[in-house]
């Protein structure tokens, strides 16, 4: 679980527990001040992790596990 503690990870967490649907990396990119490619690689280590989900083809939302992460 070593993607959960990064700069990057807290950022894309976040912006996906601001978000009221599931998002697309460009949009996380956008939204955090991101490079998609870092988004990307980022967003598939927090879902390996189980941090985030993605319930919809391409887009992400974060789990509880995730929540839990960040507030942690």
């Amino acid at each position: 679980m070593a993607a959960q503690t990064t700069s990057e990870a807290k950022k894309v967490l976040s912006v996906l527990a601001k978000a009221k649907e599931p998002m697309s990396n460009k949009q996380v990119a956008e939204q955090a001040g991101m490079e998609s490619k870092s988004v990307s690689g980022t967003m598939t280590a927090l879902k390996k992790d189980g941090l985030v989900d993605s319930p919809v083809r391409c887009k992400y939302a974060i789990t509880d596990s995730g929540k839990k992460t960040l507030k942690g």
